[in-house]
């Protein structure tokens, strides 16, 4: 052991850490002690913890099932990390995952989210008590739903979200409830079946249940509703490499997702820092999950650009072997997608430096205010104790901000047609 790990181990171990053997344990040169709480945290053989920009609040445990690797993380109070490798991610109050974790870049799980063993994620925001089971590999999602831990969306074991297309793009993101509703943690929760899969980018919405062994491949935007499982698909049809026949569904679902994640970003900002603990630690937490849903923006906005640089090569290809009104009429708005995507691309950069504020933003926040104050600064209780009209009053606010990026962003595409 180097004496710069040393010397860190035994800051930690003199401010409380609990490491049952330092000798198995190795800290990054570059990690801060004071960033690590000495409150209840204990550190088993064989972690490894580096970045600079780790955070390590009260009560968080690391490796109760075997080594875990924890690179520029930021646990926030009572955290756990069986085992794994977790990597520029945060984690909010109580988020936890199981055994032979995969959490790469830019994830946020929100209080009381948590994943059993052998789950996958990478550019994944889970809302709080979303429970993923095991065996998942669920990159580039959105999750909601759900009101408490015996009351939460879920994703059963073995289940996939396909994140990739024929056409070799990653403009798939999908959207598992939303923003402006989820925030409020009174909507109904969402049952993904394991077994099953999600062919990106679609939408769900609250209260659906799908049944194990389902692939769902269109939007299920219809509440309270069960898709049962259907018979493997059979059936052949011409596919064409670069084509994006869908064009208008891409843009659609991807400029929505990045209009959930700016009205995210805005109830950080404005929301949550009311709850933010009045500590270094606290508003470095804080400052951490605004970090990662920008770092999702900038991700989502950088895989509809790759599609958008495509079009010149795809109208080639179409064009080769289409002819006809539609077939024109498809090439038109490609086209015009090409050439309008740096207005599009500012679009979505204005919206996130400066979010619709309508008139429901002042009264939603003036309640806020007091219910912040008479719970405590707890922020999952103060929540759940708005009234419905309260609740209301946000998701009008939200909303508001989604939609004033869906509308700007047709605005730009008017050969589109969508009012």
């Amino acid at each position: 052991m180097d004496r710069v790990t040393s010397n860190i181990l035994r800051a930690l171990l003199e401010k409380g850490v609990r490491i049952p053997l330092p000798q198995g344990v190795y800290v990054a040169p570059e990690v801060d002690p004071d960033r690590i709480s000495g409150k209840g945290v204990v550190i088993h053989p064989g972690c490894r913890i580096s970045g600079a920009n780790t955070l390590i609040m009260d009560n968080c445990e690391l490796g109760t099932q075997g080594p875990a690797t924890v690179v520029n993380c930021q646990l926030g109070r009572n955290v756990r990390l069986a085992s794994g490798y977790f990597e520029e991610s945060c984690f909010l109050d109580g988020a936890s995952m199981g055994p032979g974790a995969h959490v790469r870049e830019y994830c946020l799980l929100e209080e009381w989210a948590r994943g059993a063993h052998t789950v996958g994620i990478k550019h994944t925001i889970l809302f709080p008590f979303v429970t993923l089971g095991s065996l998942i590999n669920f990159c580039d999602c959105l999750m909601a739903g759900g009101t408490d831990e015996k009351n939460h969306s879920e994703v059963g074991s073995s289940y996939i979200h396909f994140n990739y297309t024929p056409n070799q793009d990653k403009a798939t993101a999908s959207l598992i409830g939303d923003v402006p509703r989820g925030v409020m943690l009174n909507q109904p929760p969402i049952f993904l079946g394991g077994q099953g899969g999600l062919v990106g980018p679609v939408r769900i919405t609250y209260g659906v249940v799908v049944a194990a062994g389902t692939i769902v491949r269109k939007d299920l935007l219809e509440e309270n509703t069960v898709l049962l499982g259907h018979p493997s698909i059979t059936r052949k049809v011409s596919h064409r490499f670069g084509v994006f026949s869908n064009i208008k569904r891409i843009i659609e679902l991807n400029s929505m997702y990045i209009g959930n994640l700016i009205a995210l970003r805005a109830w950080y900002y404005d929301v949550r820092r009311q709850f933010a603990s009045a500590t270094s630690t606290g508003e470095a937490l804080l400052k951490a999950g605004i970090d990662k849903i920008e770092r999702a923006v900038s991700e989502r906005i950088r895989r509809l650009g790759q599609v958008a640089e495509r079009m010149e090569e795809s109208i080639k290809i179409y064009s080769a072997s289409a002819s006809g009104k539609a077939a024109q009429r498809l090439i038109a708005r490609k086209r015009e997608f090409q050439k309008n995507w740096p207005v599009i691309k500012s679009v979505f950069e204005e919206c996130l430096d400066s979010p619709e504020r309508n008139s429901h933003y002042e009264t939603f926040l003036n309640g806020i205010e007091q219910a912040a104050k008479a719970m405590g600064g707890d922020y999952v209780s103060c929540i759940r104790a708005l009234t419905r009209e309260q609740s209301e009053e946000g998701t009008m606010w939200l909303q508001g901000i989604v939609d004033n990026v869906m509308n700007r962003v047709w605005e730009a595409l008017p050969s589109f047609g969508v009012k």
